[in-house]
């Protein structure tokens, strides 16, 4: 194991703003590390750092030699009229069979390759960006909000590929579900500092927030133990015969001290707007026709969604699920067939198109203050526009300076201020960060109007979504099912597909991949009676296995001293990836028994 990147006391600032602060951290060579932190904690920073497109302003950044870094650009980086394998042989120096076969592992095909890059829909350029990348051989891929515009199919080939990735990876993401399935590890950046945790993003917000309540309770019992102390020196320091124990309690009163509690970064305050729930459909397609004339990329639509439902709009890039937005609300008109809203219908509308419209001269306050509803109170207005990062002085800049992001959190601030009973989003969670993406999700669950999404971010559409609409091969349909059914749906298909083309891989940990039904297969020459017998040694390995993680559970919580606790907080995780890994096993020959 080599130390490929090692970060000695990096300090960065921007006036006031303190991003690095004698911040340190190792990246080694067989790590998939998820490197999380708030918006404006610095994540970007420390990226251009390490590519060197910025300077620390103190610190250094000591490199391995054999360090090669693989960045995924945002720009474009394609000449005009270049096919998309064209691309890949002149960004790589590869040859043409080198890159068709790299560009097969995100599924582009000839028709993909060989036509103009620039006509394909920015998840396929983003699929020929990752092979371009691939193709350059890196020791250390840099991938910051891969996941940013890639439909559900492409970000689980992406994640498939990383799993079986056997170079490092520094992922900067604000989508826990892709962390938790590609990353091994999490760096955080926070204050200033970097910690690195040496276990998946879940457990490393189990693990602080379990060092804090640990904390909380160390704290709570020093000041208990000072209030006792307090009391007795009070009452006894002014007499004689007690007076020595007083001053003995004195000097262990000294000693007692709080340990200092960090304070937490401010939680968006989200509320969406308060409107009185109504019945019946919001918006009914009969016989709709959509596209781009002479085009039509789908027909037949006969889709109904009713007032309090949470649509989701699901399907691959290039399908059509912009266009059907696009057309919902009439900024697009149909090709054939009718659209119709149902009377009342107030309909607000977050899109890229329209956060690039924004008045330039307009203040973010002035801006809020006139997308609100009538009678909303200034502190509502200034609290919403706190959650979506425009704090203190913030509130004074004019549109004509704010970056895209902040103009689309501007926007998405304006909406929820409005008096909108419809709301059309398309990707609500893109420029947020995770916390103010959990409360938007949790404004929307409260919301007694009516919501039609689209989001690339599963976490968000599987806590949101009541219902799911499915743009595919010329057609939109109300999916029989709920997300958790599609997703699963979706991810069988890439399974079997990468089955047939014999690139599937092994699990990591060495277990051998599911078949088709998501189990492993039987063993060649294995009875039941074998099965059986191996089925009850795993019911005694499992039931050790939990009365370990139990010990380690309880030892955690009791633990003081940090370097304690991360030990047996690794062991703990240790202990609780076999216990899985025996379950799966037991499963697995529960299903062969049952299932013959």
């Amino acid at each position: 194991m080599a130390v490929l990147l090692d970060i000695k006391n990096a300090s960065k600032r921007y006036g006031d703003q303190v991003l690095l602060d004698a911040a340190s951290a190792t990246i080694t060579d067989d790590g998939k590390i998820g490197f999380v932190g708030r918006n404006g904690a610095g994540k970007s920073t420390l990226l251009r750092v390490i590519l060197g497109e910025e300077e620390l302003d103190s610190g250094e950044i000591v490199r391995h030699p054999r360090l090669r870094l693989g960045y995924l650009r945002q720009h474009d980086p394609f000449l005009p009229g270049e096919t998309a394998l064209e691309f890949l042989i002149r960004d790589s120096g590869q040859p043409d069979w080198k890159c068709g076969e790299v560009a097969g592992q995100f599924e582009l095909k000839t028709p993909h390759l060989s036509g103009p890059v620039a006509k394909l829909s920015g998840g396929w350029q983003t699929r020929v960006k990752l092979a371009a990348l691939l193709l350059h051989e890196p020791t250390l891929l840099l991938l910051d909000e891969p996941t940013n515009f890639l439909d559900l199919r492409t970000q689980i080939l992406l994640e498939h590929f990383l799993r079986g990735y056997k170079e490092a990876c520094l992922i900067v993401s604000h989508d826990r579900a892709f962390l938790a399935a590609t990353c091994d590890q999490t760096l955080d950046l926070s204050r200033g500092k970097l910690t690195v945790f040496p276990g998946k993003i879940d457990a490393y917000l189990q693990y602080q927030q379990e060092q804090l309540e640990h904390l909380e309770r160390t704290n709570a019992a020093v000041l208990a133990k000072r209030r006792q102390l307090e009391d007795f020196i009070a009452r006894n320091k002014a007499r004689a015969s007690t007076a020595s124990r007083a001053k003995s309690k004195s000097k262990q009163l000294e000693k007692l001290e709080v340990e200092e509690i960090a304070a937490e970064a401010p939680t968006a305050a989200i509320r969406c707007p308060l409107v009185s729930p109504r019945k019946g459909p919001a918006v009914r397609c009969v016989d709709l026709a959509i596209g781009y004339p002479p085009n039509t990329v789908a027909k037949g639509i006969e889709v109904e969604v009713v007032h309090g439902s949470r649509a989701a709009i699901v399907g691959d890039n290039g399908q059509g699920k912009t266009t059907f937005l696009r057309t919902l609300v009439e900024s697009l008109p149909p090709v054939g067939g009718e659209l119709k809203w149902g009377y009342g219908c107030e309909i607000g509308v977050y899109a890229q198109h329209v956060y690039t419209s924004l008045p330039a001269d307009d203040t973010v306050l002035a801006y809020l203050e006139r997308a609100a509803k009538i009678g909303t109170k200034q502190q509502q207005i200034l609290d919403l526009a706190g959650a979506m990062l425009f704090r203190g002085r913030a509130v004074e800049k004019r549109v004509r300076v704010l970056s895209g992001g902040e103009r689309a959190r501007l926007c998405m601030a304006g909406l929820l201020l409005g008096p909108f009973n419809v709301l059309v989003l398309d990707e609500p969670g893109n420029h947020l960060d995770v916390e103010t993406v959990d409360a938007l999700a949790q404004a929307l669950l409260a919301y007694e109007g009516t919501v039609i999404f689209t989001s690339h971010d599963r976490s968000f559409m599987s806590t949101v979504a009541t219902t799911v609409i499915e743009v595919k091969d010329g057609r939109v349909m109300k999916y029989i099912g709920d997300y958790g059914s599609y997703l699963a749906a979706v991810t069988r298909e890439i399974d079997d597909a990468e089955e047939a083309d014999g690139r599937r891989t092994a699990k990591p940990g060495g277990r051998p991949p599911p078949g088709p039904q998501g189990v492993a297969a039987k063993p060649p020459g294995r009875s039941d009676r074998d099965a059986r017998k191996e089925i009850s040694n795993l019911e005694r390995t499992i039931a050790r296995l939990d009365a370990e993680k139990r010990q380690h559970n309880e030892t955690l919580l009791e633990a003081t001293d940090p370097a304690e606790a991360l030990r047996v907080h690794t062991a703990m995780t240790e202990v609780a990836a076999r216990l899985a890994a025996a379950e799966e096993r037991w499963l697995a020959l529960q299903e062969q028994i049952n299932g013959g």
